[in-house]
């Protein structure tokens, strides 16, 4: 049964780790409950003998304000995606898989050495340096590589239970309260559910890269499947815009750092050349999770009911017509929220 074992109670997680005979009777490993994620429990273990794991479970109902609720059995792609992309992504791009256990719906996986920080973290204090770029060359590396594989990886990530239940719906469905929008969130909603091109890791988002000693690690797993890969440059290019809305004095850099992002996944992904219409789709998922990030059940905390009225208006402003390249979106992005903060 999933989670007969809560791992946030640090002598209930040390009882099941000797009982599972993953740690001796003698050790006294050091436990600490890791913040920030709402959709799983996360849980660091250090061993004594140095070795560090991350252990996540998946929940049921997300620690949320509203009610958002996803079968926790998800956290078996986590495990796959990390067997899968170890394949596919440089040494060191990912955790290593330690150990599933599919009964407690868990996962352990190397730890990521410290210190490290988000690039979240990095883009919230205005550095940006080259870890924008360097985020595209991972990306174009799984949707690239993953045709390589896609005899298998059809099959293994067909399941898109996880990314309807924490992506589709709470982002693009639950905004489709805001007026005027229901037909262009309809139709990004057909498109992840009906178009297979690659293989699309669901949560590509500054706060899932991790940076130690310059090398980008990325974490969190859950909701890759088989699909419309153009969701993944679109979930992390609205970050980007949002950051840019939000931090006006960075705002020139932040703006930058969305044609760098495509002009890097363009330069690297063959997987393009398939794709005729593969950047306008990319900018229509911009588009969809700007408003989604402000209207949806996992708004931006960083931005203010003013900057999230804001964002709404000018996504809103922006479906329709919409851009058919990047170049063109960031000028009008620019554009309406200078007319709007007026």
């Amino acid at each position: 049964m999933i989670e007969s074992v809560d791992i946030e109670d640090s002598q209930a997680l040390l009882a099941y780790l000797f009982a599972s005979g993953r740690i001796e009777a003698q050790e006294h490993p050091a436990v600490d409950n890791l913040a920030g994620g709402v959709s799983c429990r996360t849980v660091r273990v250090t061993r004594e003998s140095g070795e560090t794991w991350v252990l996540k479970q998946a929940l049921p109902q997300l620690r949320v304000a509203v009610e958002w609720q996803s079968d926790p059995k998800r956290i078996r792609s986590e495990g796959l995606a990390m067997k899968w992309l170890g394949q596919i992504l440089p040494r060191g791009a990912i955790p290593s898989l330690v150990f599933e256990d599919e009964q407690n719906g868990l996962v352990a996986m190397t730890a990521v050495a410290m210190p490290h920080e988000t690039l979240k973290a990095r883009l919230m204090r205005g550095a940006f340096e080259t870890a924008v770029p360097e985020a595209a060359t991972i990306l174009a590396a799984i949707h690239s590589g993953a045709l390589s594989f896609e005899a298998d990886l059809r099959n293994v990530f067909a399941d898109q239970s996880a990314f309807e239940s924490l992506r589709v719906d709470p982002f693009y469905g639950f905004s489709r309260s805001v007026s005027g929008t229901e037909e262009f969130l309809g139709d990004l909603m057909r498109d992840c559910r009906t178009i297979r091109v690659s293989l699309v890791h669901g949560d590509f988002s500054p706060k899932n890269i991790l940076i130690h000693d310059e090398q980008l690690v990325l974490v969190d797993h859950e909701v890759i499947h088989w699909g419309d890969s153009a969701f993944d440059i679109g979930f992390f290019m609205a970050h980007l815009l949002s950051k840019a809305h939000h931090f006006v004095q960075w705002r020139s850099a932040f703006l930058g750092g969305v044609q760098s992002f495509w002009d890097r996944y363009d330069d690297e992904s063959d997987y393009l050349f398939r794709q005729p219409d593969y950047e306008a789709r990319a900018v229509r998922h911009t588009i969809g999770c700007l408003l989604a990030r402000v209207k949806g059940k996992s708004p931006l905390e960083y931005l203010d009911a003013r900057e999230r009225v804001r964002q709404t208006l000018v996504a809103r402003s922006l479906m329709g017509d919409d851009p058919a390249t990047f170049e063109e979106l960031v000028t009008r992005f620019d554009n309406r929220l200078a007319e709007f903060e007026q």
